[in-house]
């Protein structure tokens, strides 16, 4: 009798921490309220194919923001979060995003990369060259946050978005997670405690 023991396949498509102001929001370009995930801020080892020989096409993107920063007033907040393809077909790209959140704090979940707005537009066989990040309030699609007149309530604001993807049948793995790898203090900082 053998028993095989399955690991997640899964990897890390990009780690950023960024301050985002409104003047950020306003000269970004050629998109305002965008941040731009790109060239070497992707993992460079990323699939040039997502459909094999893992299929992460059909699996999940587990999501990880980390708000460091938020102005007073919880303003209800979310980032869409954009696929930018190698070779896109009818709409071009296709967007999941945060949770809307409204106070400091870590936020996680699992979304399945069938779900998420125009996610067929996408040749995923061909890869993702970048990520487009863009700040709104909860509205939905056309609520960038620097058109607001109470834009004060969202900028400046600093976050940390971990975007890892997971395989077809397989389910997030935080311990294989390499951005949440905690390091054992040096045993000089051990003493120091004691």
């Amino acid at each position: 009798m053998s028993v095989s023991h399955s690991q997640a396949e899964q990897f890390v498509l990009f780690d950023q921490t960024f301050v985002y102001t409104k003047m950020d929001a306003d000269n970004s370009r050629p998109s305002k309220s965008h941040y731009y995930v790109k060239g070497d801020m992707l993992n460079p080892k990323r699939p040039s194919d997502w459909t094999q020989p893992v299929d992460y096409r059909n699996g999940t993107v587990h999501i990880r923001l980390e708000v460091l920063e938020k102005p007073a007033g919880e303003a209800p907040t979310t980032w869409s979060l954009c696929y930018i393809p190698n070779q896109g077909q009818k709409n071009g790209y296709g967007c999941t995003g945060t949770v809307v959140y409204t106070k400091t704090g870590v936020y996680e979940q699992d979304v399945s990369m069938k779900s998420f707005w125009e996610n067929d537009s996408i040749v995923w066989s061909k890869g993702i060259k970048q990520m487009d990040l863009v700040i709104k309030d909860d509205s939905g699609g056309q609520g960038h946050a620097h058109k607001r007149a109470d834009h004060e309530r969202f900028f400046p604001t600093k976050v940390r978005i971990t975007m890892t993807q997971v395989s077809a049948g397989s389910k997030y793995d935080p311990k294989l997670d390499p951005t949440l790898q905690v390091k054992e203090p040096s045993s000089e900082l051990k003493k120091s405690r004691d």
